[in-house]
């Protein structure tokens, strides 16, 4: 294993060790931070993530959440504010999350750590931005 990849492990264990079961992302986001991570790039209907690190880029393949050729739903601004005030609120885990970004027309988004904010993105350039705030781990 290399250093990135061995650097987002480390980041991400030491976020589920720290961070409370309701409103849990910016610890996450923080202690991704801490570790050089810059951004996170989701690309939403494959499920896979990119961290962009200090010590080079490293990519998460999760389970697919479609496979083959399919419809993209329209972007729904509500929709994903719903999906993201439920995962807020502890209601979702992220699998569910990521299920309800997709079902409100979000094809990827990205998380700047720098500027603490996620902005999210559907096929026709619709987007909404978010902030999140600082935390301290």
């Amino acid at each position: 294993m290399n250093t990135a990849v061995t650097t987002v492990q480390a980041a991400l264990e030491h976020a589920a060790a720290v961070r409370p079961e309701v409103g849990g992302f910016p610890y996450l986001a923080e202690a991704l931070r801490q570790a050089g991570v810059t951004r996170c790039r989701m690309a939403v209907p494959s499920n896979a993530m990119l961290y962009l690190t200090d010590a080079g880029p490293v990519a998460v393949q999760g389970e697919p959440l479609v496979t083959g050729m399919i419809d993209v739903a329209p972007f729904d601004r509500e929709a994903l504010v719903a999906a993201l005030r439920a995962d807020q609120a502890g209601e979702t885990a992220f699998p569910e999350f990521v299920r309800g970004c997709w079902k409100a027309g979000v094809v990827w988004y990205e998380v700047d750590l720098s500027a603490r904010t996620c902005s999210y993105y559907g096929a026709a350039d619709d987007s909404y931005v978010e902030t999140y705030p600082a935390v301290e781990i």
